[in-house]
């Protein structure tokens, strides 16, 4: 599709060319012709505009444009595109727009959404790797040696909510699907943004060394040096905030906001990481003699083994983080409400009718801008206030993990062996979302007609100050741990095959994933159970081969072969996350596609949360007479996870038939049964609705499967 013009105005203009697609003879045209008044030096301005482009000059104070609009095929893709007109006394700006996801406005509630698709990826990924390792044996050492280098691109083309999308959380009634009957959506989103070019760099060698110290001792040292970088963008498309800093590459942009090559400020914004990870490990397998105690205990020589080791872990940077950072001013936009927005005009805010202005679409800045060549022409009215963006911090560094365990294993008789560990890790600097300008909730208090999401309006958010938004910094602030016991027992035999395993573990973090933001006042307050943490975890599997043919004294093609086997899962349930959609705490760290929570917790009363055992009865499966909305200041006292939910009790069996056709050829009939007892397991990490803005409050909204049987013949050759 291609649009021709030709523009006449009051100045004169040197003639434009650009790019004119061939249009076959079937092409079908539509004419657009409009005059609009422009005074003299006045401002024209075309976007997203094919084809040629004309212009002539005229003596009088208009603009005349004659369009033709043009289609190979289909008339109704005519239709579909749109010739916008921005007319001002000073100022004409023509867009076009081709709404291809054009239907039913995206809307999000608390636990469901619904309307088309408001994000699409068009994306090329290249890698360029080279490596190489090297081994070799010298007496008792095994030495290994080996490098690495890639270079990845990610070429992207992305739709991210260009056409918006609604949320509604219960913030006027305190139930979702009430505010959207209402008309009263919580928050309003839409974005705009050039394509995306990401590029990263990673370097690394390793040495390491086997030392077989004795024939029952083994040391294992390593050295590994990474270097990581964080992503950049081939044209310098992301930006970071540092309050009271003024950019040299955009002069004219709010103070605080910084791009690639201002003072201080790399191409990959933080620096990449040189980082030294040290491995050890020993294996020792006893050989006492069963003379003694000690040998008796461990079974003699071979039958045990110990084993420990540490380990330090550098991880790269994940693509998400320059992903995200698209949209950015002056190269993309994103408005995000800064307070709840009416359904029909969502740029108007509905509490006191404050417009300020649509703000689609956004003319973007030439690329490659840099403190070399500076551009100071942007118009910075079109951003304020800049609002969602996930800026990645100049003092960010590289995460780490230091993992360690210690473990036994012991062989019983000579077909079962026993194992007991005990695994651990702890992590740092790990990537989490904090709002990087939180409204001062004192502040607020203090000011007449401040409230819940009206930080930006009324001028109460700091440090980057009244020209940014809700904003998030991707700090590399955050920590977390995990530690287990592990037991497990292998029996195999003629008939019988059986591995059981038990795990009892504590995983915390301040955040499981990116979209749970940190409490901005004290991180520290957001650390509590990990979404995916399981306490205890039991599983038996097991495949027993029937003795039919001593049940029935005859043995043939049809009492051999017959086999049961299964899998029994018992565990306790997912922690329940508890989640406030609103800003009673007055901080406005608000969702903005990024991340899907705030900060806000429930206000808890300590006392008996009475779980419910058996949620079959209906009832809420905890007292969420404890829980309440916290009071205005407040950002909740609740811990975002410090109970379970519901845990699992599942049998899955099968009855297999295999039968013999020729030496190289069988069949075997499988009878399957999953969830055989057709138990109700209420399990999973969101089966319990922990958002208290909900009229489901505490109770449990999801169970697993039912029981599914399935029959089927295997033809094995």
């Amino acid at each position: 599709m291609s649009l021709r013009h030709t523009v006449r105005t009051s100045a004169l203009l040197a003639l434009m060319l650009a790019m004119v697609w061939a249009v076959p003879s079937f092409a079908i045209n539509k004419e657009f012709n409009q005059t609009y008044p422009l005074q003299p030096g006045g401002s024209f301005e075309l976007q997203n505009v094919n084809g040629a482009v004309e212009v002539q000059g005229w003596d009088r104070d208009e603009v005349e444009v004659h369009a033709v609009k043009t289609a190979e095929k289909n008339e109704s893709d005519l239709e579909r595109v749109s010739i916008e007109v921005n007319a001002k006394p000073d100022s004409v700006a023509i867009a076009t727009r081709y709404p291809q996801n054009e239907g039913v406005e995206n809307l999000v509630f608390n636990n469901f959404s619904t309307g088309t698709n408001t994000n699409e990826l068009k994306q090329a990924n290249n890698t360029f790797q080279w490596l190489d390792n090297f081994s070799k044996v010298v007496g008792r050492h095994t030495m290994k040696f080996g490098g690495e280098f890639h270079y990845d691109q990610v070429n992207v083309n992305p739709i991210a909510q260009f056409n918006g999308n609604f949320l509604f959380t219960g913030s006027e009634t305190g139930v979702d699907f009430a505010d959207f009957l209402l008309g009263i959506p919580s928050q309003y989103n839409q974005s705009q943004l050039n394509p995306f070019y990401g590029r990263n760099k990673y370097s690394g060698l390793f040495a390491q060394d086997g030392w077989r110290v004795r024939p029952t001792l083994t040391l294992n040292f390593g050295l590994r040096w990474d270097r990581i970088e964080p992503w950049y963008e081939k044209y310098n498309q992301i930006s970071t905030t540092e309050p009271g800093k003024q950019s040299v590459v955009f002069p004219g942009a709010p103070v605080g906001i910084l791009y690639p090559t201002d003072p201080g400020v790399r191409r990959t914004l933080a620096p990449p990481g040189d980082e030294f990870s040290p491995r050890f490990g020993i294996s020792y397998s006893p050989d006492l003699s069963t003379d003694s105690f000690f040998g008796k205990l461990l079974g003699g020589p071979g039958k045990t083994s110990l084993r420990a080791g540490f380990g330090m872990y550098y991880t790269s940077i994940e693509a998400l983080t320059l992903g995200v950072l698209a949209a950015n001013a002056p190269y993309g936009t994103t408005f995000s409400s800064p307070a709840p927005p009416l359904f029909y005009n969502p740029f108007v805010t509905a509490s006191n009718g404050n417009d300020p202005g649509q703000p689609f679409p956004v003319t973007f800045a030439p690329l490659n801008s840099s403190s070399r060549h500076p551009d100071p022409n942007v118009d910075w009215t079109q951003y304020v206030p800049i609002t969602g963006i996930p800026a990645y911090p100049v003092s960010n560094r590289i995460p780490y993990t230091e993992q360690y365990m210690l473990s036994m294993e012991r062989q019983v008789g000579n077909n079962t062996l026993f194992s007991a560990s005990y695994v651990g890790n702890q992590s740092h600097r790990l990537l989490v979302l904090v709002e990087s300008n939180p409204g001062d909730p004192a502040l607020c208090l203090s000011l007449p007609g401040c409230g819940p999401f009206k930080e930006t309006e009324s001028g109460t958010r700091g440090p980057l100050g009244a020209n940014f938004g809700s904003d998030t910094n991707q700090s590399t602030i955050g920590n977390s741990n995990y530690n287990a016991l592990e037991l497990s027992l292998r029996h195999t035999s003629k008939t019988l095959q059986l591995f059981a395993s038990y795990t009892y573990s504590k995983s915390l973090d301040q955040s499981s994933n990116v979209g749970e933001q940190v409490n901005p006042i004290d991180p520290a307050l957001s650390y509590a159970l990990s979404a995916f943490d399981v306490k205890h975890n039991f599983v038996v599997s097991y495949a027993y081969e029937l003795p039919m043919e001593h049940l029935f004294g005859v043995s043939n093609r049809w009492t051999k072969g017959w086999t049961i086997s299964g899998i029994t899962h018992f565990s306790s349930g997912f922690p329940v996350t508890l989640l406030n959609y609103g800003d009673n705490s007055l901080l406005g760290a608000e969702p903005n596609g990024i991340n899907n929570y705030g900060v806000d917790e429930p206000q808890y009363v300590p006392g008996p949360l009475e779980l419910n055992s058996n949620p079959r009865n209906g009832r809420s499966y905890f007292n969420t007479s404890l829980f309440s909305l916290q009071p205005l200041g407040d950002p909740g006292n609740a811990k975002r996870r410090f109970f379970y939910g519901p845990g699992i009790d599942n049998y899955d069996m099968a009855l297999l038939k295999s039968v013999s056709l020729t030496e190289s050829k069988s069949l075997q009939f499988r009878f399957e049964g999953f969830n055989i007892f057709n138990h109700a397991q209420f399990y999973g990490p969101a089966s319990v609705n922990g958002n208290i803005n909900s009229s489901s409050f505490g109770e449990v909204v999801s169970a697993a499967a039912p029981r599914l049987m399935q029959a089927a013949i295997k033809f094995i050759f």
